[in-house]
Order: C-alpha cells, then structure tokens, then sequence
C-alpha cells in the first residue's frame, strides 16, 4: 500500500509541475505549519483530491487549483465544498468539465479537508471577499 502511495505522489507531482502554464489554472502553493487537523486534511486531500486538483490544491492539467481567490470562502463557502464532494458540482468557473462526487469523502475527512484548504488559503493570501454578483 505504501509503494501505491508513494508512486501516486511521485505521479501527482511529476503532473502538476509539468503543466505548470496550463491557461493559469495552476497557482505556485507554500503550505508552512499547519494546526493537526489541516495537517490531517492535507494527508486526505493528497489521497482524494490531487489527483485532479494538484498536490495541495495547486491545481493540474485536469481540474482547477483550490488556492486560489475564486474559492475565497466569500465566493464559495464551505456548504459549496461540501455540495461538490457530495453531489458533484457542474462546470462553471474553468473549463476542465463537471466534478463527479466523491463519495469515499466521509464527513469527517471534508471537515478536516476544509480546515487544510481554508489554512493553506489564508498562507496565500487569500481571504473572504464579499461576492456581487
């Protein structure tokens, strides 16, 4: 199980780099210390989410970075994050096509997914923006 882990990382990260000019739908991501349970969250994210949406949420050739201000919890709070992981979410934002739902995410793991994405975030400056529409 830990070779598939760390060939999947290995995978994700050759990925992400590679395609890093992609229509600016990759964004550079500094992590520095995270509180336990975003730390717990990163390690979920890495194993769910980044296959699409890049090693801690930078974003690949195939689903849109997550750092990044267009999922500033003013914009998309975390019910959206929620719903998506859920339900799926259509295409809106970026062209890279619908989000199926993932439902191997259980309720606990999205909560602490929520805390890295939120954390990692604020690391990058990024911040609630009030949304008009």
């Amino acid at each position: 199980m830990n070779i598939k882990i760390f060939f999947l990382t290995g995978i994700i990260l050759f990925s992400t780099t590679s395609y890093a000019d992609h229509d600016k739908g990759h964004v550079d991501v500094v992590v520095d210390t995270l509180t336990p349970r975003a730390a717990a969250g990163q390690v979920k994210f890495n194993e769910n989410c980044a296959a699409c949406h890049g090693f801690n949420g930078q974003g690949t050739k195939i689903g849109p970075p997550l750092i990044h201000d267009i999922y500033n919890p003013g914009h998309h709070d975390n019910g959206s994050f929620t719903r998506a992981v859920l339900k799926g979410v259509q295409q809106h934002h970026w062209q890279y096509g619908n989000m199926p739902p993932q439902p191997q995410v259980g309720f606990s793991e999205m909560a602490n997914i929520m805390a890295f994405v939120r954390e990692v975030q604020e690391q990058n400056g990024i911040y609630r923006k009030e949304h008009k529409m």
